[in-house]
């Protein structure tokens, strides 16, 4: 349950912030575009907000569709050819593929580009806390980009989470459907494993937390990118305000 909990606060506030985000980001000189000025005159201020929902509805309609429909028809296509039991696995890498190329292909896209710049100030701004080191450009600079406790690693360990729930004997339909109802009913319980298996991983240091961490760590050399000191000067902005100073609170 509290990684479930965990997973909806973070998108909740992920979210909210992303608004905030937007809306700050469309405070410049630019010339309105039709669509622009008709999104005004028709939503008013709730211009932001209805782009934004609108933008999630179709990104969750468009990741069900990448991540558990493709899957399944496409196994179902050669399911002549292969052998019953591996047809959760083959499901599975199918979405692991699908997600690595499409993040590999958004990372080409400046905005995305400068966004993953960002993502790797956070993290070492992170790291610099966490290691008891004061939060200056500086010592931010020399840390690790790549962090455990990353959304990133978070997604991949839920994809291969989801392979081996997916072939414990409940999911044993062949219409591709109902396999895919199958699937998000059991998402709850994917989500919380892979929750308390990365928080795990990245509290301690052994053998089996690097086999589980080193996925995810490769996968953010195409997330993050090397910032540049403004941008960690905004991650240690954004850091400071929600630090209690009680190391122990302040774990993630």
């Amino acid at each position: 349950m509290r990684g479930i909990a965990g997973f909806i606060e973070s998108l909740s506030l992920g979210y909210s912030t992303l608004i905030y985000s937007f809306e700050k980001a469309g405070i410049e000189e630019e010339e309105p575009t039709k669509f622009d000025l008709w999104l005004e005159r028709t939503f008013g201020k709730s211009a932001t907000k209805v782009v934004l929902g609108i933008g999630t509805v179709l990104g969750v309609v468009l990741a069900v569709g990448l991540f558990v429909l493709l899957p399944s028809l496409g196994v179902k296509l050669i399911s002549g050819y292969v052998p019953d039991w591996s047809r959760s696995l083959l499901e599975g890498l199918i979405k692991i593929a699908v997600f690595i190329a499409y993040l590999a292909a958004v990372s080409k896209m400046p905005d995305i580009a400068r966004t993953f710049e960002y993502h790797g100030a956070e993290h070492k701004t992170i790291f610099t806390y966490e290691q008891g080191a004061q939060l200056t450009v500086e010592n931010v600079r020399t840390r690790s980009r790549f962090h455990p406790r990353c959304g990133t690693s978070f997604l991949l360990i839920v994809l291969v989470i989801s392979i081996l729930v997916s072939s414990l004997p409940i999911v044993t339909w062949d219409n591709v459907l109902i396999r895919a109802l199958t699937k998000l009913a059991l998402l709850p319980v994917v989500v919380g494993i892979s929750y308390e298996l990365i928080q795990y991983a990245g509290r301690h240091d052994n053998l089996f937390t690097r086999i589980v961490s080193a996925p995810g760590l490769w996968l953010q050399r195409i997330t993050t990118r090397e910032p540049d000191d403004s941008q960690i000067e905004v991650a240690i902005a954004s850091m400071l305000p929600v630090l209690t100073g009680n190391p122990e609170d302040d774990k993630w």
